[in-house]
């Protein structure tokens, strides 16, 4: 399902148009993942299972990286809008997902109707991990990708990331496959739902107002993009985690949990 490396490179080219900011932000709504209690927004419900690099919470390589997303991210809400229109993520929380697993009615489903899914589902990362380690070759190329631009999705708002080369691109790709397709994982209830688009979500949509001038705010994300193009930091792709989250502000993991270093 995943698109190879010049196709990839093509979409996400065009995500970052201003025409694409004019169309996408016509087609925004209100994110369910997070709701108004008591006059401000909470994060609701949203548990499951993921794949991702450790997050901006631990010290890492990326660290710069994610000061520098941060820094986006204030920027980002301080635009002339109204103030619940981005429902900030925690900088803490920052994070690439390699691989969605389950969330949310799926993971919920699963748990009910199996009552060792959880335990399964870990024996059965660790055991694709084992295996995947097994199959690198030493290779002293590093994974990097960079920062393209700013992205609008129809609920949220992140930063895009692209590949250094081929190679970067296709170890990512190699690694969802071996995931996607494992049975095991599939007996289970995991299957892909949509093309690899790397990107760090910054935030979610709250309240999308009726008079929202829609034409002005893509506009804003349109220079704030081009003001960000001047500086595109490196990202290092060298770990991926199993992480259980309960909603979209802390992903959790046990120190035997699995994990696997590129």
């Amino acid at each position: 399902m995943d698109d190879n490396y010049q196709t990839y490179l093509n979409r996400v080219a065009r995500l970052t148009l201003p025409e694409a900011y004019r169309s996408q932000v016509q087609h925004i709504q209100e994110s369910s993942k997070f709701q108004l209690h008591s006059g401000s927004r909470q994060a609701a419900p949203f548990p499951g299972y993921t794949l991702i690099t450790p997050s901006a919470a631990e010290k890492s390589e990326n660290s710069a990286f994610y000061a520098q997303i941060q820094a986006y991210q204030q920027e980002l809400l301080q635009l002339p809008v109204n103030s619940d229109l981005i429902v900030p993520v925690p900088p803490a929380s920052f994070h690439l997902t390699l691989a969605d697993l389950i969330w949310d009615s799926a993971y919920r489903d699963a748990c009910e109707k199996n009552p060792e899914f959880e335990q399964q589902l870990r024996s059965c990362c660790a055991e694709i991990f084992q295996q995947y380690q097994q199959s690198i070759t030493s290779n002293t190329n590093r994974i990097l990708w960079q920062m393209l631009g700013l992205i609008v999705m129809p609920r949220a708002v992140g930063v895009c990331l692209v590949p250094q080369d081929e190679y970067c691109y296709e170890q990512v790709i190699k690694f969802r496959r071996t995931i996607y397709q494992n049975p095991k994982l599939i007996a289970l209830g995991i299957e892909q739902h949509y093309h690899f688009t790397a990107h760090i979500t910054l935030g979610y949509f709250g309240e999308v107002s009726p008079d929202l001038d829609r034409t002005n705010f893509s506009t804003l994300l349109s220079q704030l993009n081009d003001k960000w193009l001047m500086n595109t930091p490196k990202f290092l792709i060298n770990r991926v985690e199993l992480r259980k989250f309960d909603d979209m502000t802390y992903y959790h993991r046990e120190p035997d949990w699995p994990s696997l270093d590129f």
